[in-house]
């Protein structure tokens, strides 16, 4: 019943293209399943972060990482129309926070983006670096490298400022697409992974704090 709510509330067409698969056969697909089994159950979300016995901690992090880009991806792509260059000239979470675009392309300084020219630059730069396989090896027996955990802290901080514009500019918007029950699992699931493996800097999640 969640599933065929969701696919009213999320319309495909709105996301922006289709992300990285698991391969069936893998190991990591293997331990994507047992992640979504595990979220499915109806299992204590802090329970669901907890690494399983056994498993390589890269590896988990790796299938979070890809898993929450697809679905925060689906929540902005559904958020979209709500979200111009009008009512968003700057990319932002209220008046205090203002988040600014860096990369080693063609914004070497952090400069001033609207909000969908920011989403726009992080989903096209986080899908370059979980297709690259020297960052995010689908290969059985290539190691990560060394830099991996940094890299997935800066996918998922920047990630997290997806949560902070759309709650704090969009949630109207969340309450009347029904939404809000959808949104509010994905972020606590987000939130609780990120402090169980302490991913993101504490100053960086303030905007959210009273939630």
């Amino acid at each position: 019943a969640m599933a065929l709510c969701l696919k009213q509330v999320f319309n495909k067409d709105k996301t922006f293209r289709p992300r990285k698969r698991f391969e069936p056969g893998t190991q990591r697909f293997e331990l994507y399943k047992k992640a979504q089994a595990s979220l499915k159950s109806g299992l204590d979300l802090k329970a669901v972060v907890q690494l399983p016995p056994g498993e390589s901690i890269n590896d988990w992090i790796a299938v979070h990482v890809v898993d929450f880009f697809n679905r925060i991806n689906l929540i902005y792509g559904t958020m979209s129309e709500y979200c111009t260059e009008k009512s968003c000239p700057i990319m932002s979470g209220g008046l205090k926070y203002e988040y600014r675009w860096q990369d080693d392309n063609k914004y070497k300084k952090p400069t001033k983006l609207s909000a969908p020219k920011y989403m726009c630059m992080l989903m096209d730069w986080i899908e370059m670096l979980i297709n690259n396989e020297d960052i995010f090896p689908t290969r059985i027996g290539v190691p990560f490298p060394k830099q991996f955990q940094q890299v997935c802290t800066k996918i998922l901080t920047r990630l997290f400022r997806v949560f902070v514009h759309v709650y704090i500019h969009h949630f109207d918007s969340i309450i009347n697409m029904g939404a809000e029950a959808h949104v509010n699992t994905c972020y606590k699931h987000f939130y609780y992974f990120i402090r169980e493996f302490s991913l993101i800097d504490h100053r960086e999640l303030e905007p959210l704090v009273r939630m």
